[in-house]
């Protein structure tokens, strides 16, 4: 499957029913803040809990290629920097396996770490990405938007305050292939085929949401029966916050995603076309 158009930036809107329609083979997925190769091995790093500076190479660059198949799968963009990034944690995994020199000239040719020059790099990411971070909180405080629930509303109603992060593309993934996994055990029912556009499960999970205005994550794949059906839901959800219509929190770096229905503003992006037009689709 390949991408095959690009986003219309200009002008604002939210869904509208008719406006267009897309199957799923035919519909691109591009994210405005979409995450490079080394925001991807530092959420690897955050997950397992590793020390930054003694990286288990095996362990790192099974899950990354892990990531690198559902971004696949997904259609996202995995071209170029992830598949070199894929390449290099690779490459310095087969120098770990290979045995060590035998004398001492050897040894001391070969004695720098392969891991050395990505933990360095990953280091200096981590302090940018840091930076920019500090920065977007203090626009944030400026702004002071009563968004989702703090302390003073905590303690208006009584229950625990628990601080609550925008959750980042890598969360999002992996609280989807915990979906994939928990679909894998579930037996299987055999049910007529049916495509389903991105669109009309864009507008289905918007309607569910006008009723709750939060839910959990994985409560938007409830009623998915296929593995076709929880990526169509999880494409949506991507297009929703591409589109400014929802806004996705995690509790703590790697906890549960709860999903919040937002007002549209209006510098909000249009809906995507699919290439050749007002093409139709299922819905």
């Amino acid at each position: 499957m390949t991408n095959r158009a690009a986003a219309e930036q200009s002008g604002a809107g939210a869904v509208r029913p008719g406006e267009f329609e897309s199957v799923l083979e035919d519909y691109p997925v591009r994210l405005d803040n979409f995450e490079g190769p080394l925001d991807l091995l530092l959420h690897l790093i955050r997950k397992n809990e590793i020390d930054i500076y003694d990286i288990p190479i095996a362990l790192v660059t099974q899950q990354y290629i892990e990531y690198i198949e559902l971004m696949k799968e997904l259609d996202l963009d995995t071209a170029g920097e992830f598949l070199v990034m894929a390449a290099t944690l690779i490459h310095i995994k087969a120098r770990t396996l290979v045995p060590r020199p035998e004398t001492e000239a050897e040894a001391a040719e070969d004695a720098d770490d392969p891991r050395d020059a990505l933990v360095r790099r990953l280091i200096e990411h981590q302090r940018f990405k840091a930076a920019a971070e500090l920065l977007h909180e203090r626009q944030t405080v400026r702004s002071a938007q009563w968004g989702v629930a703090d302390e003073r509303l905590a303690d208006l109603a009584g229950e625990p305050f628990e601080r609550e992060l925008e959750a980042d593309l890598f969360g999002l993934l992996q609280a989807f292939q915990a979906v994939l996994k928990r679909a894998r055990a579930r037996p299987g029912v055999p049910l007529p085929a049916a495509e389903v556009s991105i669109e009309t499960r864009t507008r289905q999970l918007m309607e569910r949401l006008a009723r709750v205005k939060a839910c959990g994550f994985e409560e938007l794949f409830a009623e998915d029966g296929s593995r076709a059906d929880l990526i169509t839901t999880f494409l949506a959800v991507l297009e929703m916050i591409r589109l400014k219509l929802i806004r996705v929190f995690q509790s703590g770096s790697c906890g549960p995603i709860r999903v919040y229905r937002r007002e549209t503003p209006d510098d909000a992006p249009r809906p995507m076309q699919p290439a050749g037009g007002q093409g139709g689709g299922a819905g």
